[in-house]
């Protein structure tokens, strides 16, 4: 288990930050903190590379909730960012799982730095991502064939199976088996989608040599799962918990961080 050094605020009345040092004696004089570890004296507020303590480099991090209407499930959607400097960012909720954001995606917008919420769905996908919005059916396919690579699934056009526009390049097929169509089994990545129904074409190619992938399926009902890195729907949930990390060693500055939240209608 890790220990922190606690600090206590008066105008607060309570303990307001947790620092990654663990000092042997530390005392205030003359207006000066100072500390001794391992049979040294430092003086702290003096050194212009913040986060250093005892010559180790530590991180910022804050972590707090957002949970406004707390009886409604929401979708969070984003993160706004008030200050100077932007950070990574991690989300979790009573429901979904854990969404982030790196530092990198944040775009600063009128004096704002404002980026959408990833999902981080893991591959195969945990059975509580099945009934998430990120997940779509396609229908029972009627024939598969070609390598494990490049394996093509072929839709029947009379009747019509339509594949639909939401499929995108990228994303993550799954199958389920009859009788009962009710247990997905990795499939593989989407690398094509082919439809040209006046030309006799219905059909997906899949790269399904990740593990997982179960050769020579027969009548499988095809459903997939959005890539969740380039089409996040946000993390649902009552509330949630976030958690911001920067490693900027010299000074920044925040002020506020909002969230655009909608209500989720089922």
């Amino acid at each position: 288990m890790a220990n922190y050094t606690l600090t206590y605020d008066d105008g607060v009345q309570g303990w307001v930050s947790f620092y990654s040092y663990e000092p042997d004696w530390m005392i205030g004089m003359n207006n000066y903190f100072y500390t001794f570890k391992g049979g040294n004296l430092w003086r702290h507020n003096v050194n212009e590379t913040r986060n250093n303590f005892y010559g180790v480099q530590y991180t910022s991090k804050i972590t707090s909730v957002i949970n406004q209407s707390p009886l409604e499930n929401k979708l969070f959607k984003t993160l706004n960012i008030e200050g100077d400097d932007s950070w990574d960012a991690t989300l979790q909720t009573d429901i979904q799982t854990t969404g982030f954001i790196n530092k990198e995606w944040f775009e600063k917008k009128e004096g704002a730095y404002f980026a959408f919420v990833r999902n981080s769905g893991s591959t195969p996908a945990d059975p509580d991502e099945y009934p998430l919005r990120s997940l779509n059916g396609i229908g029972r396919s009627i024939n598969i064939s070609g390598p494990a690579n490049a394996t093509v699934v072929d839709f029947s056009i009379n009747p019509l199976v339509s594949i639909g526009s939401i499929l995108s390049v990228g994303d993550t097929l799954y199958f389920s088996l009859p009788p009962d169509y009710d247990t997905p089994i990795l499939f593989g990545e989407v690398t094509e989608i082919n439809v040209n129904l006046r030309g006799g074409i219905n059909n997906i190619v899949v790269d399904a040599t990740p593990p997982g992938t179960v050769p020579g399926i027969n009548d499988p009902y095809l459903l997939y799962i959005k890539n969740s890195v380039a089409e996040s729907h946000g993390v649902l949930g009552h509330y949630c918990v976030f958690d911001i990390e920067n490693d900027n060693t010299s000074p920044i500055e925040l002020f506020t961080i909002e969230s655009e939240v909608m209500k989720s209608y089922p």
